[in-house]
């Protein structure tokens, strides 16, 4: 919730207004922000990336009372920029070959399928800075730039919350983010901590820390260099983090805006600490940079990030990735994944080696909807460890304690052993 215009949102809440077509990452948190739109039963439509970080969110889609148009979380940023820009649109290979490319026209371009995205553009824009000056320019504090900057820029009325407004010449020009043109209206509002849901406190982080799963995140480490810049996912990928020192030289990226991603401070909460994509509040290491959501996708899909570290649901034996979605399920939680996956140069896959009921994950084809083709480089179960070598799965490390025939008994995958 950091960087949400929060008391906009609310004061919207509290008016009879109907039928909004909601545009954000995500539709807030239960009762919260957009959360409390939705409740109200004041969105007719969402366009996002990832709805289902909110219940709420997920049952009014299953039930038909809203409808829901998932984007690539890249996509969706660089859409609403596009939009502010005068864009007419632009290809990008996040989603090529997926299921959001349906319908969509595709190219191939420089030896790689991409597919073309619309802009977005809005009739309203609500937003949240930091500080603001009376002529509109706007100041944002740490990761809470995210998509507020794009957004400011992509809408015919723009709304400006602030927490600090002051006169004009007061704030340093080289530091204005949203230069005055683009905001039409200020308003002085001071955030509570009760406005920043889940990201309030570090304390209210739970993570799952067993043997096997550190396991996994010590042999996912192994597989980066110094002077990485790496982007770790959720789940498993974020105990890499804690296992990373000064001595590795990597540095962390995190998509909602963020280079030098530090440990989670010992106390205190997004008030105190800028915070990472899965809205748990970090520290930030010396030389860290700060940028809005539209930069940070573009420097992934630059390639200017070494290496990304992500979940999975299936890996098959020609390295394709589905992590996603599961089929029955509602589309609602794509989030940085494609992008990532076809914008990192190296990309290592955590997850467990069979589902709760053993069935195997690592197949010879992936049944489940693809979020990238060909493009896993290293597997890390926690079983074994595999890479992929011109387009060939090799096992090269058994976790401890673990046999190769334990390994070949619940792997569908054809793969070589080179356990070197």
């Amino acid at each position: 919730m950091t960087g949400s215009p929060v008391h906009l949102l609310h004061a919207l809440a509290e008016t009879e207004t109907r039928d909004l077509t909601y545009i954000g990452n995500n539709v807030g948190e239960p009762g919260l922000g957009g959360g409390r739109l939705l409740r109200n039963g004041q969105i007719r439509k969402a366009i996002g990336s990832y709805f289902s970080s909110n219940s709420e969110v997920v049952q009014a889609a299953q039930s038909g009372k809203i409808e829901v148009e998932l984007l690539p979380q890249g996509t969706l940023a660089e859409a609403i920029r596009a939009g502010g820009a005068g864009i007419g649109g632009f290809f990008t290979p996040a989603g090529a070959g997926t299921q959001l490319a349906a319908g969509k026209e595709s190219r191939l371009i420089d030896g790689r399928e991409m597919i073309l995205a619309s802009p977005i553009r809005g009739d309203v824009a609500l937003v949240r800075a930091w500080q603001a000056d009376l002529a509109g320019n706007l100041v944002y504090r740490m990761t809470e730039s995210n998509f507020n900057h794009a957004a400011a820029t992509a809408a015919n009325l723009v709304i400006a919350e602030a927490e600090h407004v002051v006169p004009v010449g007061k704030l340093d020009p080289n530091v204005i983010h949203t230069p005055g043109c683009f905001v039409d209206y200020l308003v002085k509002a001071h955030v509570q901590p009760e406005d920043l849901g889940s990201s309030v406190s570090v304390s209210a982080v739970h993570k799952r820390m067993d043997e096997a799963r550190m396991a996994m995140a010590r042999a996912a480490l192994a597989e980066l260099k110094p002077g990485d810049v790496v982007n770790l996912g959720i789940g498993i990928p974020t105990l890499v983090a804690d296992l990373i020192g000064p001595e590795h030289g990597i540095v962390l990226h995190s998509e909602n805006g963020m280079l030098g991603v530090g440990p989670e401070p010992e106390s205190g909460g997004a008030m105190e600490h800028p915070v990472n994509a899965g809205k748990i509040p970090v520290t930030a290491m010396p030389g860290t940079s700060y940028f809005d959501s539209a930069a940070s996708f573009g420097m992934i899909r630059g390639g200017h990030v070494d290496a990304a570290i992500m979940g999975g649901l299936q890996v098959d034996e020609a390295g394709n990735l589905a992590n996603w979605t599961v089929p029955g399920k509602p589309l609602l939680g794509v989030g940085g994944a494609m992008d990532l996956a076809s914008g990192a140069e190296r990309l290592i896959i955590t997850m467990s080696h069979t589902d709760r009921r053993g069935t195997p994950k690592v197949v010879r084809q992936c049944s489940l909807p693809i979020t990238a083709k060909s493009v896993v480089d290293v597997l890390v179960t926690d079983l074994a460890v595999f890479r992929f070598v011109n387009r060939r799965m090799r096992l090269v490390k058994l976790m401890p304690g673990v046999s190769q025939a334990q390994v070949a008994a619940v792997t569908e995958a054809a793969y070589e052993i080179d356990l070197g």
